[in-house]
C-alpha cells in the first residue's frame, strides 16, 4: 500500500482488522527507516529539530493517531496507536517521542475542544505543518502537579495568563500551547486548561536546554508574562484543567512506554547481531552462557512490558474502571525494562557500545528519561498503591 494512505478508522476508535494492520505497521516501518532511521545520531549530535520529516510523518497521519476522522485525524484505537509509536521509535526514540507528545495536544483538542477550536487547531496539528506543546510542569511544581502557580485572571472577555512552565517539549516551536493555569483556589479543582497561540503578545521561551538526551527535539521553558487570550481559548470547563491533563497523561504513560519497546527492542537486535560477530577467546560470544542467559533475560523483560501495554492501550480502548492503574503500570514497568535492556546492550557491546558511532549509547540516553516524564516512576507506585489499597 502507498505510504501516504494509511487506513483510517471509518466507526470511530476500533481496532484495526489483521490485514489494515499489517499494512499500517509496514507503512510506518517503512518510512520510519528511510526517513527517520539513517539521521539519527546526526540530529542527535547536531540537536536538529527535523521538521521536513515531520511534516512526512504528518502526511502518512500520524499526527493525529487518535483524532477524529472529521479533522483529517487517523482515528485509530490505541492498542493500534502503540503499536506504531513502537515502530517509529526502533528508528529514532528522539523524535517519536515528540511526536507522542504533539499526539497528546491533539487528542486533548478533539476530546475536550469546541467545534470551533478542533476545526481551527486540528487540520494543521494533524498535518503536522503545525506542532503542539503540552504545559503542566512547573520549575517548582512536577510531581505534585495540583501546586501548580501559573494564574490565569479573567478580565471581561479575556483570561491574563502569567507564569512560567518548565521542560516544555516543542518549546519555542509549537504553534498552540496547552497550558494549565490556575483559576480558582489551591488545589487540582482550582485549575483550567488555556489554548496559548504561539504568537500571543508576552509569550516568550527559555533557551533550548543541554539535555543528557532527546536531542532531536527542544525543550524550552515557556514563559508567559500577562499573556492575554479570549475567554474561547478555555479548553473544556472552567476548574477542569487538571481533569483533561490526567486524562490525557494515560495516553501519554503508555505512548512513551511504547517508545521504550521501540529503542529497546533495536538495541537488543542490535546486540544479538553483535554477539555472533564479536569473537573473544577463540569462540563467538554467542557461544558464551552468560552472554546467552543476558539476551534470554533482556527479550522476556521486552515481552513482559510489551504484554502490559497492550493490555492498558487496551483498557483505554474499552473505557476499563482500572485504567489509570494499568497505564501506571505499563508506564513504570516498560520504561525501567527499556532502559535495563540498552543499558544491557551496552555493556554486552564492551567499549564499542560507549562510542556514538555504535548508537546503542545515543538508545541509552534517549531511554533514560522515560523513567521520569509522564510523571515519574516513582509517582507510578504511588498511583498504583493507591488503587491498591483502595485510598
Amino acid at each position: 500500500m502507498s505510504m501516504t494512505t494509511l487506513p483510517t478508522d471509518t466507526a470511530g476508535a476500533r481496532p484495526l482488522d489483521p490485514e489494515e494492520r499489517t499494512a499500517v505497521l509496514d507503512a510506518v516501518r517503512e518510512f520510519a527507516q528511510a526517513r527517520l532511521a539513517p539521521h539519527a545520531l546526526d540530529w542527535d549530535e547536531q540537536k536538529h529539530f527535523p521538521r521536513a520529516e515531520l511534516g512526512a510523518a504528518g502526511e502518512l497521519g500520524l499526527g493525529g493517531l487518535n483524532v477524529r476522522e472529521d479533522v483529517g485525524g487517523s482515528a485509530f484505537a490505541r492498542i493500534d496507536s502503540v503499536a506504531v509509536v513502537e515502530e517509529l521509535a526502533y528508528a529514532d526514540p528522539a523524535v517519536a517521542a515528540y511526536i507522542t507528545i504533539h499526539n497528546m495536544v491533539a487528542w486533548m483538542i478533539d476530546h475536550y475542544g469546541t467545534d470551533a477550536q478542533r476545526t481551527h487547531w486540528l487540520p494543521h496539528l494533524v498535518a503536522m505543518s503545525d506542532f503542539g506543546a503540552y504545559c503542566l510542569t512547573e520549575p517548582g511544581a512536577g510531581s505534585d502537579a495540583a501546586a501548580i502557580t501559573t494564574s490565569a485572571i479573567r478580565d471581561g472577555d479575556e483570561f491574563v495568563l502569567t507564569g512560567v512552565k518548565q521542560f516544555i517539549s516543542g518549546g519555542g516551536e509549537a504553534a498552540v500551547y496547552v497550558v494549565m493555569a490556575r483559576t480558582g483556589a489551591p488545589g487540582a479543582k482550582g485549575i483550567s486548561a488555556f489554548l496559548v497561540p504561539a504568537d500571543a503578545g508576552g509569550l516568550s521561551f527559555g533557551q533550548n536546554e543541554k539535555k543528557m538526551g532527546w536531542n532531536a527535539q527542544p525543550t524550552r521553558q515557556v514563559i508567559l508574562d500577562e499573556v492575554r487570550v479570549p475567554a474561547s481559548a478555555l479548553l473544556g470547563d472552567l476548574g477542569g484543567g487538571f481533569t483533561i491533563a490526567m486524562s490525557a497523561l494515560n495516553g501519554g504513560r503508555i505512548s512513551i512506554a511504547a517508545c521504550s519497546l521501540g529503542g529497546a527492542q533495536w538495541a537488543l537486535d542490535t546486540a544479538i547481531r553483535y554477539v555472533h560477530e564479536r569473537f573473544t577467546f577463540g569462540e563467538a560470544l554467542a557461544e558464551k552462557q552468560a552472554v546467552v542467559f543476558a539476551l534470554a533475560d533482556m527479550a522476556t523483560q521486552l515481552r513482559a512490558a510489551r504484554a502490559l501495554v497492550r493490555d492498558a492501550a487496551t483498557a483505554m480502548d474499552t473505557h476499563a474502571p482500572d485504567v489509570a492503574l494499568q497505564c501506571a503500570m505499563a508506564k513504570r514497568f516498560a520504561t525501567d525494562a527499556g532502559f535495563a535492556v540498552a543499558n544491557e546492550a551496552l555493556q554486552l557491546h564492551g567499549g564499542y557500545g560507549y562510542l556514538h558511532d555504535y548508537g546503542i549509547e545515543k538508545v541509552v540516553r534517549d531511554l533514560r528519561v522515560h523513567q521520569i516524564l509522564e510523571g515519574t516512576n516513582e509517582i507510578m507506585r504511588v498511583i498504583i498503591g493507591r488503587e491498591l489499597l483502595g485510598s
